[in-house]
């Protein structure tokens, strides 16, 4: 494989474990503010508004942020039916083909959401809560988070094609 491949595949292999694991964390954050929640509405009656938004936000950022490192480490489902009986070669190229598809659609959802965030910017889109969050950071995430899956869809793409000829990039 060319040297500019191989450098592409390390660069986005290092970032996606390094925005994956920082992403694990937030689960310590989205289980603090519902603590947080859970602690003011019962003990104290004191109820407040923002916890349970706050916490999906939290859990939005997690699986978009960490999916990148999903794809990198294949730990994602797959509905394997024929796939676990073929060759490592023969899942390496069939793991090529569907990476097509893949790519397509995180281009999609790539232009969709920085649409969507583009819009959130120019009205200050508010979610319609007693809370009243902004949108803004939260669609910026998702746009962060959809294009480093995407750069990770195609290093795995090139490290699947590399497997498929017999050559392991990693």
């Amino acid at each position: 494989m060319p040297k500019f491949i191989v450098n592409y595949v390390r660069v986005i292999d290092y970032l996606s474990t390094k925005a994956g694991r920082m992403a694990m964390y937030l689960i310590f954050v989205m289980i603090g503010t519902l603590l947080i929640n859970a602690f003011t509405r019962n003990i104290i009656n004191l109820p407040l508004s923002w916890c349970v938004e706050m916490a999906q936000f939290t859990m939005t950022a997690y699986y978009i942020v960490g999916g990148p490192y999903s794809i990198q480490l294949d730990s994602h489902v797959r509905m394997d039916l024929l796939y676990s009986k073929f060759s490592s070669r023969n899942q390496a190229r069939l793991d090529s083909f569907t990476a097509i598809f893949l790519v397509i659609y995180l281009i999609c959802l790539l232009v969709g959401s920085i649409s969507s965030t583009m819009y959130a910017i120019e009205y200050d889109q508010r979610k319609f809560s007693q809370w009243n969050p902004s949108m803004i950071p939260i669609k910026i995430i998702m746009v962060v988070g959809i294009f480093l899956m995407l750069l990770q869809a195609i290093s795995t793409f090139f490290k699947d094609l590399a497997k498929s000829r017999g050559i392991e990039l990693s």
